[in-house]
């Protein structure tokens, strides 16, 4: 069953703001500047007086990407409010500043422009949804995969096509090719149980967060046919993000691993960015859930409260 467009919304803001973000890891934090000032008077719901610190960097710097990006975090903010003429209309000019920041710049190279850009194309496929347009949002995020597909907006771009289209939908097949722990099991052989998929980053802290909460659910439902595949990636880089050799990152992950999920020591973990990919992880960690067929009934990005993660795997069992 597909979630309502405004939980989405919810869910796309609050990943946003995590600190779980894949682009962001091994980085430090940002210095207070625009950004930072237009999402406090966001958080009070001031919209005036965050036009007016865009306007006013405008004329003393011009065009940059972070004003881009202060005026993306506009259009999420009013998503999140549910104006969805104030969103549609700062995620256009968003857009706008962005292709015109793009003609001297790559986005891979300037995080500001990721980030501007990306919301901007993310708050245009929701306020579409929330129009009841579903299948125009999704049909302009796939247009905005052909053109960003090659860049770091991939997965960003998929997390908003699966968090529209996915639940429902058969599970999409996992690259099983490279793994830890047990041997990947295919959906086909899983059939019959609940599969819990466990996005998780070795530099994740959300996902530590969450790594108690799962081991309590599997041996809580184990015996009533609960299941745990969680796929994770190389990212090329180790502590503090230091950059490692892959075998180097493989030990780094088998350390953490052992350390923070010692659950997982038996489970199967895929090692494949080409699964972070095709299910959009652009924040970690990320949760999916599927029944007994092997569909798709709960796409998360993010966190979940073990509250609800226990009764989303209970109306399945």
């Amino acid at each position: 069953m597909q979630r309502p467009v405004a939980v989405l919304a919810a869910i796309v803001f609050a990943c946003g703001a995590c600190g779980a973000d894949v682009a962001t890891a091994g980085q430090g934090a940002r210095p207070a500047g625009l950004v930072p000032s237009v999402r406090a008077a966001i958080a009070k719901h001031d919209f005036a007086a965050g036009e007016a610190l865009i306007n006013q960097e405008r004329s003393r710097q011009g065009v940059t990407s972070e004003l881009a990006e202060a005026v993306s975090w506009l259009g999420r903010g009013a998503l999140a409010d549910r104006e969805l003429e104030r969103a549609e209309q700062y995620a256009l000019n968003a857009e706008d500043l962005s292709l015109e920041l793009l003609k001297t710049t790559r986005v891979n190279d300037d995080r500001h422009l990721e980030l501007a850009l990306g919301a901007a194309i993310e708050v245009q496929a929701l306020v579409r949804a929330a129009r009841g347009a579903r299948s125009e949002a999704v049909y302009g995020l796939n247009r905005a995969l052909e053109d960003y597909g090659d860049t770091v907006l991939h997965k960003r771009i998929q997390k908003n096509i699966n968090a529209l289209s996915l639940e429902g939908q058969p599970a999409i097949t996992l690259d099983r090719t490279e793994h830890l722990g047990a041997v990947v099991p295919t959906f086909d052989q899983l059939k019959g149980k609940v599969v819990l998929l466990f996005f998780w980053a070795h530099w994740c802290p959300d996902c530590k967060t969450e790594s108690p909460i799962i081991a309590r659910l599997l041996d809580k439902y184990r015996s009533r046919g609960l299941t745990i595949i969680a796929p994770t990636q190389r990212f090329g880089y180790i502590v503090s993000g230091a950059y490692a050799p892959p075998d180097e990152e493989l030990r780094h992950i088998i350390e953490v691993r052992d350390t923070h999920y010692p659950f997982l020591r038996d489970q199967p973990v895929p090692l494949s960015d080409t699964n972070h990919k095709e299910y959009g992880v652009s924040s970690t960690p990320t949760l999916v859930l599927l029944d007994r067929q092997g569909i798709v009934r709960v796409y998360n990005p993010g966190t979940m409260r073990e509250a609800d993660l226990d009764a989303a795997i209970q109306r399945l069992l």
